[in-house]
């Protein structure tokens, strides 16, 4: 799908125009955060406590936007976020969005719970991928994805520690979630009109078979695990730090830590051998009520940043963001909902618009800020909370 140049600007076009396609249910499901959703809206808002500080009468030829990512050089400093449920934003799900990772010259990280096989997705991508492992379907399952991933070619394994449970994402239940992911035929009538009124988006989930089953789940002796599975395993697959020395016997390449906010985790990730660590709270989709991710990120990088690399994420809107975390240590960002509501906007195109919007805005604010390089983005280029480090 084609979207017009004057039509989107900005990531909030984007996201306009997926509310504006998907049923209620998928795009609250994309868009929606946990309890009184206040996470969810600082992880934006917080940006704004940052103030540049630019060199002005400074020209360069060419603006430095490449740094390398656990040894694997990406085009500017952003990857694409593992993201669940993306076959159900748009049929090419997982499949399009590595595909317009690869050909931006950036990674793509496949979350666990996607519909589309990871041999098909890896595939995809002319570049590299990450495999974000939840232990849902238990160890037989976890194993058998692990196993696949590395002969897929996976590059990196990235672990999830902040989901012990799911989040109470309130905007579900109320339109209806559960129900139309699996049940009856009269569960689902209530929710039914919202669907029919996007007749685009209904032709091509059933063009696409319907409700995809998890292909990255194979339960052992039972298959792949049926949509509606996740929730109720999950409580029941939480990752511990004592599962680690496990994945580590069966995964020889580098690990990623996702969803850590405060030093102490931090450094018991880098114990534990983590090639990088992530700052992140789930988008805001877990517990309420915690630090934004950009106000996490100095205590992390202070504890850590000297050890292993730190990345970010959690409300990446603009390409300023971006700079922003790289000023305050982080090596890289990664974007979910910002690449997301690309996805069910527009398919391939709605991702290759999100990524090329994200990359301009770097490039144009670094030439504003008058550093011709990523690399050399220090806290001088800012003014920020000197709160934030006293931890």
């Amino acid at each position: 799908m084609k979207l017009s140049p004057s039509e989107v600007v900005n990531i909030s076009d984007l996201r306009r125009l997926a509310q504006k396609r998907a049923p209620k249910a998928v795009f609250d499901y994309l868009d929606g955060g946990a309890d009184s959703e206040i996470t969810l809206g600082e992880n934006t808002r917080a940006f704004r406590d940052i103030l540049f500080r630019p060199r002005q009468a400074v020209a360069f030829p060419e603006c430095g936007l490449s740094v390398k990512v656990l040894g694997r050089e990406i085009s500017f400093p952003a990857m694409l976020a593992p993201v669940g449920y993306s076959r159900m934003m748009h049929p090419g799900g997982e499949v399009v969005a590595a595909r317009a990772a690869g050909e931006a010259g950036t990674g793509y990280i496949l979350s666990t719970i996607s519909g589309h096989k990871m041999e098909n997705v890896k595939a995809a991508t002319p570049g590299f991928a990450w495999y974000q492992l939840y232990l849902v379907g238990g160890r037989g399952a976890a194993e058998g994805a692990i196993e696949r991933a590395k002969k897929a070619g996976f590059s990196a394994l990235v672990i999830t520690v902040d989901t012990a449970v799911g989040g109470l994402r309130e905007r579900d239940p109320r339109n209806g979630m559960k129900e139309l992911l699996g049940g009856s035929i009269f569960a689902k009538m209530p929710f039914l009109p919202e669907i029919i009124s996007h007749p685009r988006w209904l032709a091509g989930f059933l063009m696409d078979g319907g409700l995809p089953k998890l292909e990255n789940i194979v339960i052992p002796g039972k298959g792949p695990m049926e949509l509606l599975d996740v929730s109720a395993s999950l409580a029941q697959s939480a990752v511990s730090w004592a599962d680690f020395p496990w994945i580590r016997q069966l995964w020889n390449g580098p690990i990623v830590v996702k969803g850590i906010l405060i030093a102490d985790d931090a450094r018991r990730a880098v114990d534990q051998g983590a090639s990088a660590v992530v700052v992140s709270n789930h988008g805001g989709r877990q517990l309420d009520e915690v630090y934004p991710s950009i106000r996490a990120l100095p205590e992390v990088v202070a504890a850590v940043g000297k050890q292993t690399e730190v990345l970010m994420d959690g409300g990446i809107r603009r390409g300023s963001d971006i700079v922003k975390a790289l000023c305050l240590g982080a090596r890289a960002v990664l974007v979910g909902r910002a690449y997301a509501y690309g996805l069910a906007a527009g398919g391939y195109e709605g991702v290759k618009k999100a990524i090329q919007i994200l990359r301009e805005d770097v490039e144009r604010t670094m030439r504003l800020l008058g550093c011709p390089s990523v690399a050399e983005l220090n806290e001088s280029y800012i003014q920020y909370p000197r709160e934030w480090k006293a931890l």
